[in-house]
């Protein structure tokens, strides 16, 4: 898993509205600074061996530097996200690349955060959330459009606008780190009822963006910030690569929300 990531770049990247509660119009990055952090986050995945593909930004689009909302990747299909309209001028340049790139593209009349909300884990489940960003309504539409089991959760607060930021797919087989504190009560139960093996993470580390990282079964790539999270990780012999996103935290992302999967495996054909 995480073996190609679609990534675009922080040339264009700048707080023009607040769609989060991260984002702060008056508060407005270094340029320069975003733009060195995520080239660094690239030659982290480059130093992986994963693969990265490119789209480049839109002068009109300050977050498309976000690049894990425009999709959710399965196999040769891609469900298009389906964002608030402040972000709605990203979707046909991924649009366009997923085309291009031979991807069978399906709209959504649905809001939903792409991959922000829909993470894939093992080989059929998807752990997609509601509630925020995301229409309940595309539980359903993912399920039948990428055939997957969807797992349905949410989060408390739009401070876990997205469910990449209170939960994360570490890589190891049937291993996942989540913030119980971000999920209401019913989706606790849901994560504990999967048989994964669960790492708890803090409110403080989670807040910083700790969970909001990206793993291949060897290395782990994720933010400064989050010590015992990092450490954990270590003591299940993975390699962890910590790196600033001080400049993108400002417009409410991290690592993960840096890259979309390309790589899901398509689902199991029917006997």
């Amino acid at each position: 898993m995480n073996s190609e990531l679609l990534v675009s770049d922080a040339r264009h990247f700048r707080v023009d509205y607040e769609i989060n509660p991260y984002m702060h119009t008056e508060i407005q990055p270094d340029l320069a600074a975003a733009v060195g952090e995520h080239e660094a986050i690239v030659a982290a995945h480059l130093a992986a061996g994963r693969k990265v593909r490119y789209v480049p930004s839109a002068p009109e689009c300050p977050d498309m530097v976000f690049t894990a909302n425009a999709a959710v990747v399965r196999g040769n299909r891609a469900v298009l996200g389906n964002p608030p309209p402040e972000r709605k001028a990203e979707v046909q340049y991924f649009q366009e690349w997923l085309t291009w790139k031979g991807y069978e593209v399906v709209e959504v009349p649905y809001a939903f955060s792409g991959q922000g909300d829909a993470l894939a884990f093992g080989d059929d489940l998807l752990l997609a959330a509601h509630g925020q960003r995301t229409d309940q309504r595309m539980m359903r539409v993912l399920a039948e459009e990428l055939d997957y089991e969807v797992v349905a959760l949410q989060t408390v607060s739009s401070r876990w606008y997205d469910l990449d930021l209170a939960v994360g797919v570490v890589g190891l087989p049937n291993t996942l780190a989540y913030c119980p504190a971000a999920l209401d009560a019913p989706s606790l139960r849901r994560l504990h009822g999967l048989g994964a093996e669960l790492i708890e993470v803090s409110v403080e580390e989670a807040a910083k963006f700790a969970l909001n990282l990206v793993g291949d079964g060897t290395t782990v790539t994720m933010t400064k910030g989050a010590p015992r999270l990092a450490a954990e990780l270590r003591e299940r012999g993975l390699r962890v690569v910590e790196l600033d996103t001080t400049e993108l935290a400002k417009g409410g992302g991290g690592v993960r929300c840096t890259a979309l999967t390309l790589d899901n495996p398509p689902g199991r054909p029917s006997l």
